[in-house]
């Protein structure tokens, strides 16, 4: 699987759906403390090198959006995650960071 077969979401674009209440499972894949620096509401924390232990808390119906700091770790976890059979998962291009540029500036960057 190449990085252009994965599927990516764009900041704006995941914006629009969390408006529309669209029922997403919101994956951060950084480590804790990241993750206490900043973090999207309601997103769930797993390490990304945690999640082969953590695949069965994940949900298998519903769109899952993996993030991490700028895209690179989240990238690493879709493509395993699609591997894994859940195939509706997405990375967000450029990560909590863009997200934080583009979207909600009022967001910690580091």
């Amino acid at each position: 699987m190449q990085n252009s077969d994965i599927p990516e979401i764009t900041p704006s674009e995941l914006k629009q759906k969390l408006d529309e209440d669209t029922s997403l499972f919101l994956l951060d894949v950084r480590e804790q403390d990241e993750y206490d620096l900043v973090h999207l509401n309601d997103a769930h924390l797993i390490p990304l090198n945690t999640l082969p232990y953590n695949i069965d808390d994940l949900p298998s119906d519903q769109e899952i959006v993996v993030y991490c700091h700028h895209g690179q770790r989240s990238l690493y976890a879709t493509v395993f995650l699609h591997k894994k059979g859940f195939t509706e998962a997405k990375n967000l291009s450029g990560g909590i960071d863009q997200w934080a540029a583009e979207i909600d500036t009022t967001l910690r960057r580091y």
